[in-house]
């Protein structure tokens, strides 16, 4: 038994330590219906966190996901893609959940500083999804996106 205290030892301060890690809560996955009647995952993103880190690090996409940046007020909201791996399109929705403004193809950020994506009108939620998708699924100023936010 002496040479596995050292082990269960060990394991216990991983737990201790990843334990809180753990119980962070991922954002929210809600089913968003884009013009064209196709429905993406959409993870999201209503802490400062979250929306600070959005797609930062992550190799891809999947091509049924998306991010939903959630705005408390209506606003300029500005996008970047620092620390990004992939082009994006970015959609700006109004608080009817019009489209506003959309960015198609942006692309990673490469070096600082990195430049800010920003609609031409105020809004209260932003898209992010793969670059391409704005155009195939119809997603153009005036459409509608429809989803329920979670309670």
């Amino acid at each position: 038994m002496g040479p596995l205290r050292p082990y269960c030892r060990s394991l216990l301060v991983e737990a201790l330590v990843l334990l809180p890690i753990a119980a962070v809560a991922a954002p929210a996955t809600i089913p968003l219906t884009l013009p064209s009647g196709r429905v993406v995952q959409a993870e999201v993103m209503v802490s400062d966190h979250d929306r600070a880190l959005g797609l930062m690090f992550r190799p891809s996409l999947p091509a049924d996901r998306g991010l939903l940046f959630v705005f408390r007020r209506s606003d300029f909201h500005g996008i970047w893609m620092k620390n990004c791996r992939f082009p994006i399109d970015i959609v700006w929705l109004d608080e009817e959940r019009k489209i506003v403004h959309v960015a198609e193809n942006v692309p990673p950020c490469k070096a600082d500083p990195c430049p800010t994506y920003e609609p031409l009108r105020r809004a209260t939620y932003v898209i992010e999804l793969n670059a391409g998708q704005a155009r195939r699924d119809e997603l153009r100023v005036g459409a509608t996106v429809s989803f329920e936010l979670p309670r």
